[in-house]
């Protein structure tokens, strides 16, 4: 059967463009040029997935989704929006958005994490990012014990590796020994349950730190 997604954006060249593309990829889809005629629209059908523009007339959609969270509406949501940077994409994800994508983007791109929200909501035992550990807009956060999102400052090739090593969870990925110690540490700086151990002969792999001081490598 094919997913139903709810395209919300009040602009209506974006929404249509954005509704074909989805449709060639076999979604079934909605639109709303509203958060208003959005909230309309669920309180009659269940969707699978959201896709809400940050920016719009009347109610804004981070207000919409902090609205939706509150009544338990749990439906996997990516904010799409021209609100790109770290602070942004952090109040998205605070906000309740599973995923968070600035403008411009690609629809491939876009297909595939509607694929991954949608598939961790439905199967709690698929792989995911680690407890603490989230990826949006492109770049990792770790979130505190208090639930607050910091940004972790990684070099292009840190940020490549630790996005090979959790897409998906489990990956052994073969790196420089530098790039992964120097990954280790600020991970280790930021997250506590977090390690990145050596598969000898083939790479590394990031698990949490139950693993013993043996098998870490580097």
């Amino acid at each position: 059967m094919n997913k139903t997604i709810l395209v919300v954006d009040d602009d209506d060249m974006l929404r249509n463009a954005l509704a074909r593309g989805l449709r060639t990829n076999d979604f079934y889809v909605l639109t709303a040029n509203s958060a208003e005629t959005a909230d309309e629209i669920l309180s009659r059908i269940n969707v699978d997935a959201i896709i809400l523009d940050r920016m719009m007339s009347g109610m804004d959609g981070l207000s919409f989704l902090r609205k939706l969270r509150a009544t338990g509406n749990n439906t996997p949501t990516i904010m799409l929006t021209a609100m790109g940077g770290a602070e942004n994409a952090i109040d998205g994800l605070d906000g309740g958005a599973d995923d968070y994508v600035s403008k411009p983007f690609q629809l491939r791109e876009l297909v595939l994490r509607l694929g991954n929200i949608m598939r961790h909501s439905k199967n709690t035992d698929a792989p995911k990012m680690p407890n603490g550990l989230v990826l949006a807009d492109d770049e990792f956060f770790a979130r505190g014990e208090n639930g607050a999102l910091n940004i972790i400052a990684l070099s292009t090739e840190e940020k490549k590796l630790l996005a090979n090593l959790t897409c998906p969870l489990g990956n052994i990925v073969p790196a420089a020994p530098m790039v992964v110690k120097r990954l280790r540490n600020k991970l280790n700086n930021v997250l506590s349950n977090l390690d990145i151990v050596t598969i000898r002969g083939r790479g590394y792999k990031l698990v949490c730190s139950v693993a013993t001081q043996e098998q870490k490598g580097a």
